[in-house]
């Protein structure tokens, strides 16, 4: 079926709204609570893990609900619209701590407004994969679809950063990131944006509503059938390849979101604006990626340009770790020169990351004919997200159990070189870890 441009745009726009307030929660939450708010790392990571983890399993479960939804806008819709109306109310509280409150006090705010915020977030984002995975048997515009949700998603990505130069204080030295104010006006921009952009994509893809199935077939099947799923699929090798190497790839962004701000506020000792403009970087060169890769992809098969994306990534990622081994001999200008085109080519390999295993996955989807009888799209979609959640949980719970490991202290705006030698392990060679594991397995597909 031949999709057109302006509904590919439709169905896109909505994953910028959502990616806003996500990414704002990735790149910021970590250190918003262990630099700003003073929460231990190990605190911090466990309540972002469980956050995490809770994502992960609602995922098959609204999958569920939406492959069995019966209403008069469809079954992906309703899931959609209170996903955005409850991601942008949520998303206000979360930065709302009170500085002064007890420990107990702001663990247990952030816990309990992450586990909202996510439980929304599912409510959003797995209805509307499905819905894009269903638009179209054709590979080809599959992967349109995906490469044009993914550069929405990006932009939407990089939007916490815009928001960051824009609205952090320039008092406090220069590093205004460690100050509250600039995170809590960050949130109503991305409230505003998530409300406006989710809506027109509701209106804008219900021509593309999809009905329920038929009830003989739903009658089958129950909500635990969910979890017999998640290992039946596990099963099927091309499905595996694709669900562990994704999981795997995606270490490498909790690392570099959950550790990133870290590393350059405290090793490469950059200002707000200038990690604004690093991370801007990053998620520029990954939206230019979409085009380049998705080009290549047309003489290719998705998966040699899936690795081929991963290596230079990697070799990105090495020449910024030599930066940083020899950080000590450049002032703070040079090194923030020196890492912006390191950046931008980590980022362009990298960009394989975020459209081409989804289409990929949505090729054997396509061909899967036991899936074809009994119409479980929303259930696989989740199931596919279910597991790199599951790794972005353990990699969140990593991170701050090695911030306390390495003693980084909250209360000190310099930390010792044992402290940056850390932090830049983490990141570097964790990412590069997770990086080449993933080429591993996607190269047995």
């Amino acid at each position: 079926m031949k999709i057109s441009k302006l509904e590919k745009f439709y169905y896109g726009i909505g994953n910028l709204g959502y990616s806003t307030i996500s990414s704002a929660l990735s790149n910021f939450i970590m250190f918003f609570g262990t630099s700003v708010m003073g929460i231990p790392g190990t605190l911090v990571g466990i309540a972002v893990s469980i956050s995490v983890l809770w994502d992960a399993i609602s995922d098959p479960i609204v999958g569920y609900f939406s492959d069995n939804l019966n209403s008069s806008i469809g079954k992906r819709h309703p899931f959609m619209l209170i996903g955005i109306l409850g991601m942008c109310a949520i998303n206000l509280i979360i930065w709302l701590v009170p500085p002064t409150a007890p420990l107990s006090i702001k663990f247990i705010w952030i816990l309990f407004s992450l586990l909202l915020v996510q439980t929304f977030c599912t409510f959003f984002s797995t209805p509307h994969l499905a819905l894009g995975l269903e638009m179209t048997n054709n590979p080809h515009e599959q992967t349109n679809i995906q490469c044009s949700r993914t550069i929405f998603q990006l932009i939407g990505m990089m939007l916490p950063t815009v928001l960051m130069f824009i609205f952090m204080p320039e008092d406090n030295g220069g590093q205004g990131q460690l100050l509250a104010q600039g995170y809590i006006n960050t949130a109503y921009v991305s409230s505003l944006l998530c409300l406006f952009f989710g809506l027109i994509t509701f209106f804008g893809t219900l021509k593309h509503q999809v009905c329920c199935q038929p009830k003989a077939i739903k009658e089958k099947e129950s909500i635990i059938s969910i979890f017999n799923d998640f290992f039946k699929i596990l099963k099927k090798r091309e499905y595996r390849i694709i669900i562990f190497g994704y999981a795997t790839s995606l270490f490498a962004s909790a690392f570099l979101t959950g550790a990133g701000m870290h590393m350059f506020t405290y090793c490469f000792h950059f200002s707000s604006k200038q990690i604004s403009i690093s991370m801007g970087t990053l998620i520029i060169s990954a939206v230019l990626a979409q085009i380049f890769w998705g080009k290549i992809s047309q003489k290719q098969t998705k998966k040699n340009v899936l690795i081929q994306g991963l290596s230079v990534g990697i070799l990105g990622i090495l020449c910024l770790w030599a930066v940083f081994i020899l950080r000590e001999l450049f002032s703070t200008n040079i090194l923030f020169y020196l890492c912006l085109p390191f950046i931008f080519i980590s980022g362009f390999g990298t960009g394989v990351l975020y459209s081409f295993p989804l289409s990929i996955f949505g090729d054997i989807m396509a061909n899967d004919k036991e899936l074809k009888e009994t119409n479980k799209t929303g259930v696989y979609s989740g199931i596919m997200t279910l597991a790199y959640k599951i790794s972005n949980a353990v990699a969140l719970v990593i991170i701050g159990i090695v911030l306390d490991f390495i003693k980084f202290s909250s209360v000190s705006p310099v930390q010792p070189i044992s402290v940056q030698n850390g932090l830049g392990l983490l990141v570097i060679l964790g990412t590069i870890i997770s990086l080449a594991l993933s080429i591993l397995i996607y190269n047995k597909y």
